[in-house]
C-alpha cells in the first residue's frame, strides 16, 4: 500500500517509517517536526515527507494514498495539560478532519493510534474493548472522541481501525523520557534512584513501540472484514503491572540503584488493567516480542551508550513538555504551537 504516516518524526513514528517500508509499503511522512534537534543517537531515518501541521492538512495531501497510519498528536497527559483546548484542537478536531479528508480522497484504510488511557480510572478488573471508558485527562478524552467519530465515518469503502495502545516504552531516535518505563530506567541510571511519583499501586499495561508498529502492520495486512470499524487493545496480558512492580524490574536491571517514593505521592487516578485477547485472536500475524524486563535492559544499554545525564532527565530535550516550553520562551512557537517568523514551516514537496 501507499501509506501516509502522520507523526513520522515523533517517538513512535521515527521507528515506524522504516519498519513499514521493510514490510513492503510505500511510506510518506507528515509532521510539523516540533522536536527537531531532539535526536537520540543518529536521529530519524529520512523518508519522503510533507512538512505540515496536522491542523492545516488538505484533501490534496491525501490524494493517491491507500491507507493512513495516524500517530500525530500532543502525546501525553502532561503535554495535554499545557492547554486542554490545544489537546482537543489537535488530537480530536484535526484528527477527525484528517479522517474525513482521507475518506473523501479515496483512502480505504485508516489506522488510528488510540490509547488504553481511554479506560482512565478503572480499578483492578481486566478490561476488554467493550468495557466502559472513563478517561481522566484531556488526552484520554480526545482519543475517545476520535474513536466515536471514526465509527460514524465507516463505510464499505472506508475502514477505520482504532488501536488502543498500552503505555509505550522502548528506544527511539526521538526518545521520550516522560513515559513510565523509560522514565524509571533513566532515573535509575542517572541518579541511582528508581523514583516513583505515585504510591506505586496503579495498574498500567505497557507495550514496546516496535510491538505497537507490528500491530499497525498486521492491521494493514489483514483482510478488510477482520479490521473494518474495529477497536483493538494492543499489548500482552502478561504485561500489566503495578508501577511498583515495574520499579522492582528496573532495580534488578540497573546495578546499584534503589527505589524511592515521592513525598506525599498518592494513588494515580489513571489505573487500568487491560485484556489483549481480541487482537491475538483476530490478527494472528501480530505476535508481540517484548517484555518489560527485555525493554528495561534495552533502555539501560541505550542510556549508557548515549551518556544520558541527570539534566536530560530533569529538563532536557527528551521531555516533551519541557521542549515545547523552551521553544515558546525562545519565541519559536506561539501559544497555539504554530512556528513563528523565520521558523514557520513550509510544505515540502514529495
Amino acid at each position: 500500500m501507499k501509506v501516509l504516516l502522520t507523526g513520522h518524526k515523533g517517538y513512535i513514528g521515527a521507528v515506524a517509517g522504516p519498519i513499514l517500508q521493510s514490510a513492503g509499503h510505500e511510506v510518506v511522512g507528515l509532521d510539523t517536526d516540533l522536536f527537531a534537534g531532539c535526536d537520540f543517537g543518529k536521529g530519524p531515518q529520512p523518508i519522503p515527507e510533507i512538512r505540515r501541521d496536522l491542523r492545516e492538512i488538505s484533501k490534496a495531501d491525501l490524494q493517491g494514498f491507500d491507507a493512513v497510519v495516524h500517530l500525530a498528536a500532543l502525546s501525553n497527559d502532561p503535554l495535554g495539560n499545557l492547554d486542554a483546548h490545544l489537546t482537543y484542537d489537535i488530537n480530536h478536531h484535526a484528527s477527525v478532519t484528517l479522517a474525513k479528508l482521507a475518506k473523501e480522497a479515496g483512502v480505504t484504510r485508516f489506522v488510528f493510534a488510540s490509547s488504553c488511557s481511554t479506560y482512565g480510572s478503572a480499578g483492578d478488573d481486566f478490561l476488554t474493548e467493550t468495557a466502559s471508558l472513563h478517561p481522566v485527562t484531556a488526552y484520554g478524552e480526545s482519543k475517545v472522541f476520535v474513536e466515536q467519530a471514526l465509527g460514524l465515518l465507516a463505510t464499505d469503502n472506508f475502514s477505520p481501525t482504532s488501536m488502543r495502545n498500552a503505555t509505550a516504552y522502548g528506544v527511539s531516535p526521538r526518545q521520550r523520557l516522560d513515559i513510565v518505563l523509560n522514565d524509571l530506567v533513566a532515573s535509575a541510571f542517572t541518579s541511582g534512584r528508581v523514583f516513583i511519583k505515585s504510591d506505586g499501586t496503579p495498574w498500567r499495561p505497557i507495550v514496546h513501540i516496535r510491538d505497537i508498529i507490528a500491530a499497525a502492520v498486521a492491521v494493514l495486512d489483514a483482510p478488510r472484514e477482520a479490521i473494518h470499524n474495529e477497536v483493538f487493545n494492543v499489548g500482552r496480558n502478561e504485561e500489566n503491572f503495578r508501577i511498583r512492580e515495574l520499579a522492582d524490574i528496573v532495580a534488578e536491571v540497573v546495578p546499584g540503584c534503589r527505589i524511592e517514593y515521592a513525598l506525599g505521592g498518592g494513588p494515580d487516578l489513571r489505573c487500568y488493567r487491560v485484556n489483549f485477547d481480541k487482537i491475538n485472536r483476530v490478527l494472528p500475524a501480530f505476535r508481540p516480542q517484548w517484555t518489560a524486563r527485555k525493554g528495561a535492559q534495552e533502555l539501560f544499554a541505550a542510556y549508557r551508550s548515549a551518556g544520558l545525564t541527570g539534566a536530560d532527565v530533569e529538563q532536557g530535550r527528551y521531555i516533551r513538555l519541557s521542549e515545547i516550553r523552551r521553544l515558546q520562551q525562545a519565541g519559536r512557537l506561539n501559544n497555539v504551537l504554530h512556528w513563528t517568523g523565520k521558523h514557520a514551516e513550509t510544505a515540502v514537496g514529495v
